[in-house]
């Protein structure tokens, strides 16, 4: 059998950093890693290509060497996956495909032949058994959550590993908790499961052998969500691992704030080789936290909580929502004054949206205020649902919002107030390698001399050299990222 990975192409946002990649020259953010792990668990005498959109041309050549494609996606994919529906369609390949649009999307998604959807540790094996028997059926679902210590390690040969900015590992998948946006729990449930850390270590260990070095994501959508086995298991054995070997890599994954309370845990994953976090801090507003039901971010003071993080060696990025129906036109000052207080340089600031299956979702259509399907992309300026402020105003106040964090005097403003909380992980690099050192040359150049606004730039660059010298890496690499986010905005 000859079965042909692709990845669809992700568009430009906040998280593909398509124009931050060009100073690396890099093609990718990360690599497909449940395709990846999908290969791993087909029959090993098959042959099997991978094409990621993202890094390589898809030809009809390629398409046409294949029994099969199989494809996965997220909704922010979704008109690069139709397009490579069709393609195969014409060519008379057939079409596999799952992952998160097709679990959540499949009725609205017309040309696939066969839809293995939730996680595939157990729907694969039944659309597999039928396939050698003759007789696969065209969907393939389940209820349940299974167990992931069995999980096989990706195959991450498949992958032009150069073209990539970092890899991927999964630790555990489920969130104890439950907003009413968030289609995490009802993709992987609400009791976190987990690998083992002999497990977790042989993915490294992989990874390591193929010669790979720096940045890992670790993609879960809460990473603490078990943090017993993570303080008692988990960070033990991947700081002995990565001290063994002199910390080849940094690891960077998303967590709740909650993580902010945890003194030992905080240092425990600093000591690991994580020095970045996402976290979903969606408003500073009450109201809003109070309608998504986001109760694990009220009764503190967010900013404190960002900063505790920060002093103890993380970069932390983050996740805000406008568009709740508490929403007043101050949430847009609110907003700003927040992230501005808190340093978060990262800052994804989208309009609230209702994916297909989450329970504002559910609300939303039996308010009869539901629209079109949900586009994945969080800062494109889409909303699937009729917003309770008026949607000019909505637009207007989202609009001034993005372009003020992003501007370069607001920015590199915010970053400042980053680098004077920000302690350095004591494992982190002292001397710059020659990519790095051409990354730097390219920035000099177009956020100093090309760009305009460049003025920003410079007090920043002097700023962090001269007080924070240790932290002069960090900063130019978030110049770098501010690059990509007032590309990002253009549109907007």
């Amino acid at each position: 059998m000859n079965v042909l990975f692709i990845y669809p192409e992700t568009p430009s946002t906040f998280w593909s950093f398509k124009d931050a990649l060009k100073f690396v020259s890099k093609k990718a953010a990360e690599p497909p890693l449940g395709l990846i792990t999908v290969a791993s668990m087909l029959p090993q005498e098959w042959n099997k290509k991978l094409i990621d959109c993202n890094v390589s041309k898809l030809s009809n050549k390629s398409i046409i060497w294949a029994d099969y494609v199989f494809i996965s996606a997220m909704n922010v994919h979704l008109r690069s996956f139709r397009e490579i529906v069709r393609r195969c369609n014409k060519l008379g390949v057939k079409v596999v495909a799952g992952g998160p649009l097709c679990t959540t999307q499949y009725k609205d998604l017309l040309g696939v032949d066969h839809f293995v959807l939730n996680e595939a540790e157990i729907t694969l094996p039944l659309f597999l058994e039928d396939l050698k028997n003759g007789n696969p059926k065209h969907i393939y679902q389940t209820n349940e959550f299974p167990e992931i210590c069995l999980t096989p390690v990706p195959m991450w040969e498949l992958l032009d590993m150069k073209k990539y900015a970092s890899m991927s590992l999964q630790y555990s998948r489920g969130c104890p908790y439950d907003c009413d946006f968030c289609s995490i729990t009802m993709l992987n449930g609400r009791t976190p499961r987990a690998k083992c850390a002999e497990q977790f270590i042989a993915e490294l260990d992989r990874l390591y052998d193929l010669n790979w070095r720096g940045g890992i994501s670790v993609v879960d959508d809460n990473f603490i969500g078990n943090k017993r086995k993570l303080k008692n298991e988990f960070l033990p054995a991947l700081i002995k691992w990565s001290k063994k070997r002199s910390y080849p890599f940094f690891f960077i994954t998303e967590v709740s704030i909650n993580l902010a309370d945890d003194e030992e845990l905080m240092k425990l994953m600093v000591e690991a080789g994580f020095n970045s976090v996402f976290v979903g801090i969606e408003t500073p507003n009450s109201s809003g936290l109070t309608e998504c039901g986001k109760a694990i971010n009220l009764k503190r003071d967010l900013v404190d909580s960002v900063n505790k993080l920060q002093r103890n060696g993380m970069i932390v990025s983050g996740g805000f929502i406008v568009g709740f129906d508490s929403d007043t036109e101050s949430v847009f000052d609110e907003q700003i004054d927040f992230i501005q207080q808190s340093g978060i340089a990262n800052a994804m600031v989208g309009l609230l949206n209702a994916p297909t299956g989450t329970k504002l979702f559910k609300r939303m259509k039996e308010e009869g205020r539901l629209l079109d399907m949900f586009s994945g992309n969080n800062m494109d300026a889409s909303i699937n649902f009729v917003p309770k402020m008026e949607y000019t105003k909505l637009i207007r106040g989202y609009s001034r919002l993005l372009n003020t964090i992003y501007s370069q005097e607001e920015y590199y403003k915010r970053l400042k107030t980053f680098l004077k909380e920000y302690t350095v992980p004591h494992w982190t690099p002292k001397k710059l390698n020659l990519e790095q050192i051409k990354a730097f040359l390219r920035l000099l150049w177009l956020l100093g001399v090309i760009e305009k606004g460049k003025k920003y730039f410079w007090k920043l660059l002097f700023f962090s050299l001269s007080k924070y010298p240790r932290k002069f890496p960090t900063a130019m690499t978030l110049a770098v990222y501010g690059f990509h986010f007032r590309r990002v905005i253009r549109t907007v």
